[in-house]
């Protein structure tokens, strides 16, 4: 006996009321998402630096016979007092180097300017360009306290985010398995060991990326120094520390980090300033064919493309602390589409992948008579 139409309407009714209903549970959740993302991109920092603290302690505590709380505390009090020690021997000189960037970057911009003068190509560059008395004149005209009031309130509010996101990553180091315990509990039982399995896995490979990344920091920071100061550009230190620290920040560091390098370069010499450029270059080419194949063998391959996307999309969204998270939110990404997808949904291994493919691309390189 076939249902009758008026039976068949409230069940119609209804399925349609319960896609209306998800679909709005979904925008909210995303409405909610997006104006708490801040506050993702807190924790997500302190999570980046539990798991940096908590493989520091790992290492200790082969040595030492601590517990994993204690020997995070102890870390992280190392930690504070080496940064302490390098303020302290460093601040002098950088803070000094800091004020001569400053008044030394005007001349050089001058002196580009005054370069590019001489071509006609470069005439039309600077035509397009706001001269100097109209940047002074817009600087008078604009509210100098206000803007003096936004800076300290954003000194303010970055200080109490960095403060408040160390902290959160001692608590997080100090007991990962009590947080880790606690979220698989959100899943079905079924599902609990896999969910597991993936923070291990996320955690591993952001452990990689985070110790590839320090090593890199410090190779392109040091050579950068050492390449600056036999080239005889001025402030070399402060330019190596600029350049190490931004190159935190991939694709986009580097070029913000030459900026300053070859405009000071430009004060001795336009050669001085191809030196320094050509430094810069031979640097990311060292770093790119040394130190991040070693990243990606412990690490997920981040395809460029959707690097600089996410790179992107995240600064139009939340600007610097977006820019900065962009690569590791990425890793992660990339990680729960290898596990949740190629693995559970395919059925694919992407380590056999791997190799098969490796082992096809030799096949095809090496000749037919060659082959074994």
């Amino acid at each position: 006996m076939t249902p009758s139409i008026e039976n068949s309407q409230p069940t119609f009714a209804k399925r349609v009321l319960i896609n209306i209903s998800l679909v709005l549970l979904v925008l909210l959740i995303a409405f909610v998402l997006y104006y708490v993302f801040d506050v993702i991109l807190l924790l997500f920092g302190a999570i980046l630096v539990a798991i940096f603290l908590h493989g520091l302690a790992n290492i200790s505590r082969r040595y030492l016979r601590l517990s994993e709380g204690k020997s995070v505390l102890l870390v992280s009090v190392i930690l504070v007092a080496v940064l302490a020690l390098a303020i302290y021997l460093l601040a002098p000189s950088v803070a000094e180097q800091i004020r001569n960037l400053r008044d030394e970057l005007p001349k050089s911009l001058q002196n580009v300017s005054q370069y590019l003068s001489n071509y006609s190509w470069g005439r039309l560059l600077l035509e397009q360009m706001p001269s100097n008395a109209e940047m002074i004149e817009k600087v008078n005209n604009s509210n100098v306290l206000s803007r003096v009031g936004n800076f300290f309130s954003s000194t303010l509010g970055a200080l109490t985010n960095i403060s408040l996101m160390l902290l959160l990553s001692i608590y997080l180091a100090s007991e990962p398995k009590t947080y880790i315990k606690g979220f698989t509990k959100l899943f079905p039982q079924g599902r609990r060991k896999r969910v597991r399995e993936i923070l291990y896995e996320i955690g591993e490979t952001l452990s990689w990326w985070l110790i590839g990344k320090g090593i890199s920091m410090l190779f392109i920071g040091l050579l950068t120094w050492v390449g600056l100061y036999f080239i005889g550009v001025p402030l070399a230190l402060t330019l190596g520390l600029i350049a190490g620290l931004l190159s935190f920040i991939p694709n986009f560091g580097p070029i913000l980090s030459a900026v300053p390098a070859i405009l000071l370069a430009f004060i001795d010499s336009p050669v001085s300033a191809l030196y320094a450029l050509a430094l810069f270059v031979g640097v990311q080419l060292v770093e790119s064919n040394l130190v991040t194949p070693l990243i990606e063998r412990r690490t997920v391959e981040l395809p460029p493309v959707l690097t600089i996307v996410s790179q992107l999309a995240l600064t139009i969204l939340f600007g610097a602390v977006g820019l900065i998270l962009a690569t590791p939110i990425l890793a992660v990404v990339m990680v729960l589409v290898q596990t949740l997808y190629i693995q559970d949904v395919l059925g694919d291994e992407p380590e056999n992948l791997t190799e098969d493919n490796a082992k096809e691309d030799k096949d095809e390189v090496l000749p037919t008579g060659s082959r074994t």
